[in-house]
């Protein structure tokens, strides 16, 4: 569509990329100039992707200030900073790595995501199945109230 060669065009596409673990949503910016000429910028995944799969949760919280929708350690945290700190988004505020973790910890919270020092894999997976057991009651009870407002009708 913009005249570029799409065959070059998909070698540097995977050139660039080949070192990224397949599956992982990668924000690819794509500047074209006339005449076929290209670049491509790559930059990290999203704070949220990194949380969400850092947090072995399909997805944030509903209810962000009611539930806590998974669990990262601190660290965990210090190794997303240390990915997201070269994304241009902070390098251009020259911010530092604790600015960034302060950044990514917001980001936590506001997907439902509680900053814990430390976490066992049997306490988090204790944790997670009492989640999944509350979704199902939750779910249930709404699929009642769903059923009872259908008969009222």
């Amino acid at each position: 569509q913009r005249g570029i060669p799409i065959g070059q065009f998909c070698k540097d596409f995977n050139e660039k990329t080949k070192e990224i673990k397949e599956g992982i949503p990668l924000p690819i910016k794509i500047y074209v100039k006339p005449p076929k000429i290209y670049t491509l910028k790559s930059t990290p995944p999203t704070s949220c992707y990194l949380l969400v799969n850092r947090g072995g949760m399909g997805e944030g919280a509903c209810r962000t200030r009611h539930e806590v929708a998974g669990m990262v350690t601190v660290k965990h945290i210090y190794e997303i900073a240390q990915v997201k700190i070269k994304d241009e988004s902070f390098t251009i505020r020259n911010m530092s790595l604790e600015d960034v973790a302060k950044s990514i910890i917001g980001s936590a919270r506001s997907l439902g995501i509680k900053v814990v020092k430390d976490l066992t894999a049997e306490d988090y997976g204790n944790f997670l199945q009492e989640q999944e057991e509350k979704r199902k009651v939750e779910a249930e009870a709404l699929a009642a109230e769903a059923a009872g407002l259908v008969k009222k009708k």
